[in-house]
């Protein structure tokens, strides 16, 4: 069995309990199920029977170094409920050498691999070099190029650097700003480009005015949900652990932020979801 990214738990991480159910399907777009805990396919199998006993009845599970997306390919492959997003975090752009782009392009070309990241740029941690981080990014909007694959982004106190490489690399036909972290500005300059802005637990966050600006401006077909789980778990429980299983809080955060009926949320942002990825085969019906 692979292994996954070695992932440290913090000592008594309280899960975030369960919410009641919605009555339509969703899907957790970005999540690292390993990160979760998952190792086994059993793990994988127990996760999203848990998902999807709350209506949520798929997940992207992302890569972020070498072994998780090896983990990650393989996953998404023990479970039809889980897809794969194949790419090198840009905090560990330092390692993308010409072994470790083999490797990453072949998994990306996998079965069922729907995307290309996470990856982009990370101005607030000093892991690897900017220059590096630049570097890598242009290889993976290459990358999502040539497999035709969507491009799925990391941002972090980067925003203008991100848009300037999409523009001298030219971006991808698809682009997903994963855990949209922006202001109405930014919202705003994602739909003039036709970017789609993919919401996670710090939108419910009750001082996140940014973000509640941000996605009550974003147009809903340009609109995604995600957990970025085990981390960023919504209001009232930051701080814990997060999982696929917790995606409806967050739904429910931007129904009302928006003041949209819950469930035609849900079936739009589950519809551009599946477009977005090619889910084809997407079982919709909730039963476990």
């Amino acid at each position: 069995m692979l292994e996954p990214t070695e992932w440290v738990e913090p000592q008594e991480w309280k899960q975030v309990p369960d919410p009641g159910p919605l009555r339509a399907p969703v899907i957790d777009n970005h999540t690292h199920l390993d990160a979760t805990g998952c190792r086994t396919a059993d793990d994988v199998a127990a996760a999203m029977a848990r998902a999807r006993a709350v209506g949520v009845i798929a997940a992207v599970t992302v890569a972020d170094d070498l072994a998780s997306a090896r983990w990650a390919a393989a996953a998404a492959t023990w479970h039809p409920d889980v897809w794969a997003a194949i790419g090198l975090h840009p905090t560990r752009a330092d390692v993308l050498d010409e072994a470790a782009r083999t490797e990453l392009a072949a998994l990306a070309a996998g079965p069922r691999v729907v995307a290309v990241g996470e990856t982009g740029l990370d101005h607030y941690w000093d892991a690897a070099p900017h220059d590096a981080q630049r570097e890598a990014f242009a290889w993976h909007i290459a990358l999502a190029k040539e497999l035709r694959l969507p491009l799925m982004i990391h941002d972090r106190d980067a925003h203008d650097a991100v848009f300037d490489v999409l523009a001298a690399e030219g971006a991808p036909d698809t682009v997903v700003f994963h855990c949209f972290s922006g202001d109405a500005a930014m919202a705003r300059s994602c739909a003039d480009r036709g970017y789609l802005m993919s919401f996670a637990g710090p939108v419910s966050f009750r001082n996140a005015r940014d973000l509640h600006a941000a996605v009550r401006l974003a147009p809903v077909e340009l609109l995604m949900i995600e957990t970025d789980a085990p981390f960023l778990a919504p209001h009232p429980h930051r701080g814990r652990k997060n999982g696929p299983y917790a995606l409806p809080y967050t739904l429910r955060a931007v129904a009302d932020l928006r003041e949209a009926d819950i469930d035609e949320l849900a079936d739009t942002v589950t519809a551009t979801t599946q477009r977005v990825y090619t889910l084809s085969d997407l079982r919709r019906s909730t039963a476990v």
